[in-house]
């Protein structure tokens, strides 16, 4: 089969298109002809070697992806040769790689992709739908009646953390950088949207709570916004930090004064039977309406272009197609 093959860290250009074996799925594994690969921000930090945890050389990347049920292996029962399929293998077992014509994970990384979907969609849901769901379910533990206040609505997760929310039963607030995206969260569900980059949109989110502020808020950037969530926060209000990209001053009194809770997460720390839980939400959302935003497709044999684009933050979700 085809595969990228990353044999040493380093920039894209190590991202090698070329022939190697296809993979066999032991028991408790599936099989799936890859139809897409979503690309995602982790797999640049470690294809250049700057992650925590680095993979065996050579590999193959990629965690998220769609396509057909190929083989089953063992003890295997919800799933079937010819199903159509997502993957979302961040918590996998074992897993080898999505940017292939074949990869091998745990069969309960795979899950059913409705019809109304295409391949593209399910590719781009996994690591972004697994993130969106720790987070508002296993970390916040949102409820019907709530406010959510997401940062960063119009991006990956948190244009699934609106749909999720809304689908809830909360009041869901979100941000964009730009017009087009504060109009894109709107559609997706969001009762309010916001422009981060307006003076005094914060004071706009409180006035919309009547001064309550909201119960929850997710944040995808910590170091810019962290100090001004607490002080937007409700009181008894959980801050869950998805994304941060630098270090901050933090004052304790303005998580004591809320009696706040401020919750980091990481989404391989997620104990497995969340990971089984969401996986299932994912699922279940899916088959009613629940979808992505696809930015930019390109072939598998361009993954050194995606990870390219992916590193310069240009918008939108990368997907990679097989043939």
């Amino acid at each position: 089969m085809k595969a990228i093959i990353v044999s040493s860290f380093g920039d894209e250009e190590v991202l090698k298109y070329q022939e190697t074996e296809t993979p066999t799925p032991a028991a408790g594994e599936v099989r799936v002809k890859i139809k897409a690969a979503g690309v995602n921000p982790v797999e640049t930090y470690i294809r250049s070697g700057h992650y925590t945890a680095l993979p065996a050389l050579p590999y193959t990347p990629g965690n998220d992806g769609s396509g057909i049920v190929d083989a089953v292996g063992d003890g295997v029962e919800h799933l079937k040769k010819g199903d159509r399929v997502f993957v979302a293998a961040a918590l996998a077992r074992r897993n080898t790689g999505t940017y292939a014509d074949y990869t091998v994970c745990d069969a309960d990384a795979v899950r059913y992709l409705p019809q109304n979907l295409s391949f593209s969609e399910g590719a781009a849901l996994g690591t972004p739908g697994l993130a969106a769901t720790y987070a508002l379910y296993s970390k916040a533990k949102i409820k019907p009646g709530e406010t959510v206040f997401i940062h960063g609505a119009s991006g990956g997760v948190g244009s699934l953390a609106v749909q999720l929310a809304r689908r809830t039963g909360t009041f869901v607030m979100g941000t964009a950088g730009d017009p087009e995206g504060m109009t894109l969260i709107e559609k997706l569900g969001a009762h309010r949207a916001f422009n981060h980059r307006s003076p005094g949109y914060l004071e706009a989110v409180k006035q919309e709570t009547g001064e309550h502020g909201p119960d929850v808020i997710i944040e995808m950037v910590a170091n810019i916004n962290l100090m001004k969530d607490l002080e937007l926060l409700a009181k008894y209000g959980r801050v869950v930090i998805v994304g941060n990209h630098g270090t901050l001053e933090f004052d304790p009194r303005s998580a004591m004064t809320k009696d706040a809770v401020v919750m980091g997460m990481n989404i391989g720390n997620m104990p497995q039977e969340d990971y089984i839980a969401n996986m299932y939400t994912l699922s279940a959302a899916m088959e009613t309406g629940l979808h992505t935003i696809i930015g930019k497709e390109l072939p598998l044999c361009q993954a050194e272009q995606a990870h390219r684009d992916v590193g310069e933050g240009k918008g939108g979700k990368v997907v990679l197609t097989v043939e």
